[in-house]
C-alpha cells in the first residue's frame, strides 16, 4: 500500500487536475478504506476497471510531482523557515505560503 501521507501531498497539490471519478475512486479507496470490490458495486463497473484507474492515477500524481515539485518545494521552503530564529518573520512567511 502506498503512503497514505504521501497521497494526501498529491491529492492537495494535484487533485485538481484529475478527472472527477479518478479522484473519486482515489479518495474512496485511501481515505474512506473502501475495498475495490466495495467502490466497483457503488460505481457499477469492475473490479479490474478500479484497480486500473486507481493504479493509473497514482502514476499520473507522481508524475506530476516529478514535473511541477510542488511538494519538494513546499518541503524545502519548511526547512528555510525552521532555520529563521524570528519568531514574527517565520509566522509571516508561512501565513503568505498559504495564500
Amino acid at each position: 500500500m502506498k503512503d497514505l501521507h504521501k497521497i494526501s501531498l498529491l491529492i492537495d497539490a494535484y487533485g485538481s487536475l484529475l478527472t472527477n471519478k479518478k479522484l473519486e475512486y482515489i479518495k474512496m479507496h485511501y481515505f474512506e478504506d473502501l475495498s475495490l470490490s466495495e467502490i466497483a458495486k457503488i460505481n457499477n463497473v469492475t473490479k479490474n476497471a478500479i484497480y486500473d484507474s486507481i493504479k493509473i492515477t497514482l502514476l499520473e500524481l507522481e508524475n506530476y510531482e516529478e514535473k511541477l515539485k510542488i511538494i519538494f518545494k513546499m518541503k524545502q521552503r519548511f526547512k528555510l523557515y525552521d532555520l529563521i530564529k524570528d519568531d514574527e518573520v517565520k509566522k509571516k512567511l508561512i501565513q503568505m505560503d498559504k495564500v
